[in-house]
């Protein structure tokens, strides 16, 4: 007789693996469908174990899940606009973009549901977790424009960005992924001066940093 190959041994997966896969299946479902919409037994299917199981690393059920799944989104969102802090800011500025842009393609339809609430899920939890993307954005811009104590102009500026910046991603689903994301990303870096720019009228310190852009070009 011919002698079949061996039974791979069967490998007990460790707390944190068994953990980060069930996230991994839980951001898969979350990322194409809202949340209310996904279901415990959903999340066990895709991830190939058992409710039973769900329920053991997230004894809070659903909600538990879910905001597990989405600070998981966040760390991911937030590392987008962790560039390194060499050449020129504006090329930085487009490549942590492409990141960004890279990530809610990645999730499509899903990406409202993750990171834009309106969810019967929502709570103050999600919320927290949702602003503290944008607040790591915000400071990320701060370090790269080389400034430790923005004023109130400038902070309202980079924050009224970052909020342009998540709106065109949701619209940019709407109208089927249109304009190219290249081409949304260069016209969001030229929207990110033009509002410099015109905080600049107002502002000194914004105003120093307009003349600092025009000469790292």
């Amino acid at each position: 007789m011919t002698p079949t190959a061996p039974t791979p041994a069967y490998r007990r997966l460790s707390v944190e693996e068994r953990r980060s896969q069930l996230l991994t299946a839980a951001l898969s479902l979350f990322a194409h469908r809202a949340p209310e919409d996904v279901s415990l037994d959903d999340v066990a299917e895709a991830a190939g174990v058992s409710r039973p199981l769900v329920y053991r690393y997230f004894p809070g059920g659903k909600q538990q899940l879910y905001e597990a799944a989405l600070r998981s989104a966040a760390d991911e969102l937030q590392h987008c606009f962790d560039e390194p802090r060499e050449g020129p800011l504006l090329p930085r500025l487009s490549r942590a973009l492409d990141r960004y842009m890279a990530f809610v393609d990645e999730h499509d339809a899903g990406f409202s549901a993750l990171l834009q609430g309106g969810s019967v899920v929502e709570t103050s939890r999600t919320t927290a977790i949702v602003d503290g993307v944008r607040r790591a954005a915000a400071e990320h811009i701060f370090r790269h424009l080389e400034v430790t104590e923005p004023g109130p102009r400038l902070r309202m500026t980079v924050r009224m960005w970052i909020t342009a910046v998540e709106a065109s991603s949701l619209i940019w689903l709407d109208e089927d992924k249109q304009p190219p994301a290249e081409e949304l990303r260069d016209w969001l870096v030229e929207q990110f001066v033009a509002m410099l720019s015109v905080t600049a009228r107002r502002d000194p310190q914004t105003d120093a940093l307009v003349r600092a852009l025009a000469e790292d070009v």
